[in-house]
């Protein structure tokens, strides 16, 4: 979650975004590891893009903070703010699905995206606390040094 804020701190417009997207396979390569599963990055890429594009209004965020960085000043401001929340708050979610996930048996072929969309959205609105909260908690010790 935390490797995915910092990216989403990267001025860049769309590479913040394709460097969240690398974490999130890395974490999942990681997990699969873990739990045994046999890693398939092109299945994967197809999963993250099914599971967050069909989270609508959490995982359109991403692509919208990311692209708000492509407008001068206000836009750059907006992105700096928005989108290290966003994607350390996507990234968690995923993670937590696939724990989930494979905890439970599953591999990356049983994967059904539409069937764990609610838990997604429930963890991506834990995870943007956890990331405002870590944000915050940054911030502050900054200031008090």
């Amino acid at each position: 979650m935390y490797v995915s804020m910092a990216a989403g701190l990267v001025p860049v417009p769309v590479f913040d975004f394709i460097a969240v997207g690398g974490i999130q396979i890395e974490m999942l390569r990681r997990l699969s590891h873990l739990y045994g599963v046999t890693f398939m990055e092109g299945k994967v890429k197809n999963i993250l893009a099914a599971l967050i594009g069909g989270s609508f209004p959490s995982s359109f965020a991403p692509v919208l903070a990311g692209l708000t960085k492509m407008i001068p000043v206000v836009g750059t401001t907006l992105g700096a703010v928005s989108m290290p929340l966003v994607a350390g708050a996507s990234t968690y979610a995923v993670g937590k699905v696939f724990i989930q996930h494979f905890e439970s048996g599953g591999t990356f072929l049983t994967f059904d995206p539409a069937a764990v969309r609610a838990y997604y959205a429930e963890q991506f609105k834990e995870g943007k606390t956890l990331a405002a909260t870590a944000a915050t908690d940054t911030t502050a010790k900054k200031a008090s040094a």
